[in-house]
């Protein structure tokens, strides 16, 4: 599959099966992106989540990409000094779900430690002390927690019916007692479902149990895995920042400045010309392509920004189309 690599300001083609960007990240600069897990393998199957549907649902946690591929491949990349802010477990799933993270951790902290490492995770797994362990090398992590009760976690979250609100926040505090790198705690607000003042209340309690860094509240940006989930207004994400007080901010878009993210004009042509035969989701798109689903996700935003394409839900997800211009 090709990809970008910048060296001295020159484009380098290469193959990639597990890595994903660079690409200027909201929360986390310019990110190279590690992928563990096959489309969405996630313990949650979130209302709001960008992916679309989790089509395995589970908490098995086991190799599901071979560590030692993934490890060459970084190997490939980094072997040209690409400037990056952060190296970050991200994706298309729940990257805890690998059994053998720590392996990769381990060679990036060893063979390049001039890069922070970041975990962008649901921290739905973090009641095994073993995982907890595994991650203890990490810079930073980032935890999601949408709910603080048992039946706003079903709704928003949706999770294997193995998982509970109490355990997961237990694993947390945990977390947050034996890790000593930064915790950034993130907040998705999903109007109707997780904003009423009892659910905040409770919300905020737990946030002083778990004592992170920093807490950054989002709502949705683009489109969810369902079409009915809205977005908050600037006003009520204001309200709530507030609310929650300490460390709280609104996650902001990428620095204006960041220039790293190239945009490929033979392959935004080439997403445009698909999409003039047909729409096509954002999983049809990477698979046509060979791109990897998080920077086609990056051109498509870029190409509704200047109000090329447009989404439509379907049966079978989230469509992108053609937006018909008057």
């Amino acid at each position: 599959m090709p990809f970008h690599r910048y060296r001295r300001g020159v484009v380098i083609h290469m193959e990639k099966r597990y890595l994903f960007g660079p690409v200027p990240s909201r929360r986390l600069g310019l990110s190279l992106g590690i992928d563990l897990v096959p489309l969405k393998t996630c313990s949650l199957n979130c209302v709001y989540c960008e992916c679309g549907r989790t089509t395995r649902l589970t908490v098995a946690r086991k190799e599901y990409v071979p560590v030692d591929k993934v490890l060459e491949e970084l190997d490939r990349f980094i072997r040209g000094n690409p400037r990056l802010d952060y190296i970050t477990f991200a994706g298309s799933g729940e990257p805890t779900l690998h059994l053998h993270i720590d392996r990769v951790i381990a060679h990036l902290k060893k063979h390049y430690p001039q890069y922070p490492l970041a975990l962008l995770t649901n921290g739905t797994l973090f009641s095994s002390a073993h995982l907890r362990t595994q991650v203890k090398e990490l810079d930073l992590i980032i935890p999601s927690l949408d709910a603080a009760t048992e039946e706003v976690f079903r709704k928003v979250n949706r999770p294997h019916p193995a998982l509970h609100c109490a355990e997961v926040i237990s694993g947390l505090i945990d977390l947050r007692r034996e890790y000593h790198g930064e915790i950034c705690l993130e907040i998705f607000i999903a109007p109707g479902l997780n904003d009423s003042a009892a659910e905040l209340a409770a919300i905020k309690t737990t946030i002083e149990k778990i004592n992170p860094d920093r807490i950054q509240l989002g709502t949705l940006d683009r489109p969810g895995a369902e079409s009915w989930v809205r977005e908050a207004s600037p006003e009520r994400m204001k309200e709530i920042t507030a609310f929650l007080g300490g460390s709280t901010e609104l996650i902001k878009e990428p620095d204006p400045g960041t220039k790293a993210f190239h945009i490929d004009a033979d392959f935004r042509e080439t997403i445009l010309q698909t999409l003039r035969r047909r729409p096509c989701t954002v999983e049809d798109l990477s698979r046509i392509s060979g791109v990897h689903q998080a920077e086609v996700q990056k051109y498509l935003r870029h190409l509704l920004s200047k109000g090329q394409i447009e989404m439509e839900r379907r049966k079978r997800g989230t469509f992108v189309k053609i937006k018909n211009l008057p």
